[in-house]
């Protein structure tokens, strides 16, 4: 009897240990979804702004802060595969115009800009380990709106609010890119609505009736990169 015990105990823990073995030596699958950060980098805006069909001198914007994103990846092969992510990214306009007075016309340039959270999904194509194009759309929500008035060079006021109407709240966009292996990429995007909202009114007046204003920029980024 104390042998068949002995066995038994002998057999149960040999089948126990081959167990946990097997299940150490299997190797865990990967995750097909994988994470990467990055977003826009350098950012050159380009505006087009109209005032009841009269087109307003705008001035390239450049920025380089801040810009930050992740990204949700999931690769559905070598060749193709679909991403979504939550970035922050800086854009806004530059405008300059001569207004005249009674005694002398003065030269107005406003600074307008704003933080805006974006919600962009995508698909991308090609070798997904070394260079691929990629494009889709992004939901983006203006936060923080900040203004700078010059005239005639000198810096006359400033101010920032959040959650401003003086923009579009919603600003949905459209974009397309490409990366290469050694993580630099280009992208190109551009925003469908207006840029300030027209219905805007400060008082009685309403400064951007009757404005367009739309939005493009091209950044030099990084980001997807496959291990």
């Amino acid at each position: 009897m104390k042998k068949t015990l002995f066995a038994i105990a002998l057999l149960t823990s040999v089948t126990v240990f081959a167990q946990d073995t097997e299940e150490k030596s299997t190797p865990e699958k990967p995750s097909k979804i994988y994470y990467t950060q990055g977003g826009n980098g350098a950012l050159l805006s380009i505006s087009r702004v109209s005032r009841n069909g009269n087109e307003v001198n705008s001035i390239p914007r450049f920025t380089l802060f801040f810009n930050l994103g992740t990204n949700a990846n999931l690769d559905l092969g070598n060749n193709i595969g679909v991403f979504g992510g939550l970035n922050l990214t800086n854009i806004g306009l530059i405008t300059e115009e001569e207004i005249g007075g009674t005694v002398r016309t003065d030269k107005v340039k406003l600074k307008q800009r704003v933080y805006a959270v974006g919600i962009p999904v995508g698909i991308k194509i090609g070798d997904l380990r070394k260079f691929y194009v990629y494009g889709g759309a992004e939901a983006g929500f203006a936060v923080n709106y900040k203004q700078k008035t010059f005239i005639n060079g000198e810096k006359t006021d400033k101010f920032n609010e959040w959650f401003s109407n003086r923009t579009n709240a919603f600003m949905p966009a459209v974009f397309v890119g490409f990366q290469s292996k050694s993580g630099f990429g280009l992208k190109v995007q551009y925003y469908l609505n207006d840029f300030l909202n027209q219905g805007f009114s400060e008082g009685a007046v309403k400064p951007y009736a009757g404005t367009e204003s739309k939005i493009l920029f091209v950044t030099l980024g990084y980001n997807f990169a496959k291990k």
